[in-house]
């Protein structure tokens, strides 16, 4: 049996074009005094006709496709290609280490029993290169794995007495965790071996172990055995778990204007409970996305500190006390839009966070406020807000008001909220409906179950509205609304461009429904009715288009709504590369009535681009409306759900 030591290939960079040298070297001539005097010009510069001269020979590789690229690639011999006045003993000395370079690059790979020929040709009349080095490569079969052992280090603290009995449940907890790593082993034996995927196992392992419970996880001993003459390959890699951490209190460094206590209530990571790198990086995306902060950076104390209560330090730069953000803007919804947004993070008197809102667009006008508090021990917050917005509908416009008061709370997967609500709205124009205006107690439940929250691909998510009110002119008639909303992101296949990396298409299903339930001559007020159409309801139709129709075919609100669409997502390879776009292809339906039994779908169907943008996912879609047998185009940045 034979065993070799592994160590990976080194890519080395490719050497500075000979004239950019050049270039070097005749700046610095030029600098220095008396230039004039110098022996030779430029034509006659040794190193230009060093760089005007063919390389001093060529590298040819006879290997299969899956070596061959590697070995072209990583060959130390390739570095010296382009050297001038490359001596016959420089390059035989260099062809002598070729052999050993390339079995090495070969070990990574798995391959450790090649044939290997190398062939120096003179080249003569070749006009590239006058010689020629042939590198002929049989790379034999690739080493297997035929066992994995992987091992952990005893760390059972000593001890007995009351503690037992906690002792022995974090054990039983560490053990299923070290068996799920085992299990998740990504090297099992049968797999073939390189020292990349080697790696990566390890790796993989180990971050396993630091993501939950043991942060400070380490590799305490790695091996692989590798038996040349029988192509075989045994793995050992023992891993020392640490002791098992749990979240302490919270410790906010680098805060002068907000409340520290503030902080904790909005990271709200749970004290006490078992270490996560999620639960910490989801109270890091609470805080940074309160407004109160423009930085924040959670990391866990694992020095000199209790590990049953290790400290959690929050290094945070604080956002200004009040800031103004002005915004120009286009959608194809709404086409141009300005907007003038006011913020301040500790209102007089109240301390609450308030944002103040105007909008300006094509069709409509908005004036808004939301204030809210921060949330208590149990992560509850108050909000109260206010809203008028005047836009045009079919024919004339509408002006509406909106005020709303209550409690939510958001958490890691759901956001939940309770509110009082009043609506008004006088509508303004030929046939507009009478002013009307209603109170309600609303409930929204929503769950997001999304592998990315701002770009996902896989995942599903469920919104529920419910709202029960009556309108305040007499006779007062009660009403139920509800809306209800899902989304659901399947993989459909696997596409890999020629390097082997790749990324799942899917397929996107959205579907919405709402109802108001109430008598027919109940004078239901405009914003809690329903109209539908645009970017992100029924491509191919304008926005809020898709409404119910009076006698005279006004749009107006409906009591009942329907939505649907399909969409096939597909990551583009192009010129064998992966790229950060996808295809897309979609149909949507959506309808609009008074009465469910008359809601009539109107489809659109079309195709678009996406492009996975820094700041979000990038939509373009060209839809077709099969009823207005129009096409439009339609733009929209972001993910929401």
């Amino acid at each position: 049996m034979s065993s070799r030591v592994l160590r990976p290939g080194v890519a080395f960079p490719t050497p500075p074009s000979w004239p950019a040298l050049l270039a070097l070297l005749l700046g610095s001539a030029l600098c220095l005094p008396g230039c004039s005097l110098l022996p030779f010009g430029a034509d006659k510069d040794p190193a230009l006709e060093g760089a005007a001269a063919p390389p001093a020979f060529s590298v040819q590789v006879q290997a299969p496709d899956d070596v061959r690229e590697t070995l072209e690639r990583h060959l130390e011999l390739q570095r010296f290609r382009n050297l001038p006045d490359l001596q016959a003993s420089e390059l035989q000395r260099l062809l002598g280490a070729a052999d050993a370079n390339a079995r090495e690059l070969l070990g990574t790979m798995g391959y450790f029993a090649p044939t290997i020929t190398i062939e120096l040709i003179e080249t003569p009349d070749d006009q590239t290169a006058p010689r020629s080095v042939r590198i002929g490569v049989q790379p034999g079969p690739q080493t297997r794995i035929v066992n994995a052992n992987i091992a952990f280090a005893d760390g059972k603290p000593e001890g007995g007495g009351k503690a037992d009995k906690k002792e022995d449940e974090e054990s039983q907890a560490s053990a299923r965790q070290q068996q799920l790593v085992r299990s998740d082993w990504s090297l099992p034996p049968g797999e073939p071996f390189t020292q990349s995927a080697w790696d990566t196992a390890k790796t993989g392992g180990l971050r396993q172990l630091q993501a939950h419970r043991h942060p400070a996880a380490r590799i305490a001993d790695s091996r692989a055995e590798i038996d040349a003459d029988k192509h075989e390959a045994r793995l050992d890699v023992t891993y020392d778990p640490g002791p098992a951490y749990r979240f302490g209190p919270l410790r906010v460094v680098g805060g002068q204007r907000y409340d520290p206590d503030g902080a904790r209530r909005l990271a709200h990571l749970p004290t006490g409970a078992v270490y996560d790198e999620a639960q910490m990086l989801d109270a890091q995306l609470r805080l940074a996305g309160s407004g109160y902060y423009d930085a924040v950076f959670l990391t866990l104390d694992t020095e000199g500190s209790d590990p049953q209560a290790a400290p959690v330090v929050a290094q945070v730069q604080e956002a200004s006390l009040q800031k103004l953000v002005f915004g120009p803007g286009f959608s194809t919804d709404g086409g141009a839009r300005l907007s003038l947004e006011h913020i301040h993070n500790r209102m007089p008197g109240l301390g609450w966070r308030a944002v103040t809102k105007l909008a300006l667009e094509r069709e409509s006008q908005l004036a808004s406020t939301e204030w809210t508090d921060l949330p208590d021990e149990n992560g509850w917050r108050w909000f109260a807000g206010g809203q008028a917005l005047r836009e045009a509908r079919d024919g004339y416009r509408v002006n509406s008001g909106r005020l709303r008061s209550g409690s939510s709370k958001n958490t890691r997967n759901i956001d939940r909220n309770y509110f009082l609500q009043y609506d008004y709205a006088n509508s303004q124009g030929t046939d507009a409906p009478p002013p009307r205006s209603a109170l309600s107690l609303n409930y929204g439940w929503t769950g997001r179950y999304f592998d990315n929250p701002t770009a996902p691909t896989r995942g599903h998510g469920v919104a529920l509205e419910l709202g029960l009110g009556s309108t305040l002119q007499p006779p007062h008639d009660p009403f139920v609304r509800t809306l209800l909303r899902w989304q659901s992101l399947i993989p459909a296949g696997r596409v890999q461009d020629s390097a082997g990396r790749g990324r799942d298409a899917r397929l996107a299903l959205r579907t919405e429904a709402g109802a108001m339930l109430a008598r027919e001559s109940a004078q239901i007020p405009a914003p809690q009715l329903f109209l539908t159409g645009g970017d992100t309801s029924v491509r191919g139709y304008g926005y809020h288009s898709i409404g119910a129709r009076s006698g005279n075919g006004q749009l107006y609100g409906g009591r009942y709504m329907a939505v649907g669409s399909v969409e096939w997502q597909r990551p583009i390879v192009y010129g064998g590369t992966m790229t950060d776009w996808e295809s897309a292809l979609f149909i949507d339906a959506g309808a609009v009535a008074d009465r469910a039994g008359d809601l009539r779908p109107r489809v659109g169907l079309g195709a678009g681009l996406r492009w996975r943008s820094p700041v979000g996912p990038l939509q373009v879609d060209l839809a077709y409306g099969a009823k207005t047998r129009k096409l439009r185009l339609h733009l929209r940045l972001g993910y929401n759900f």
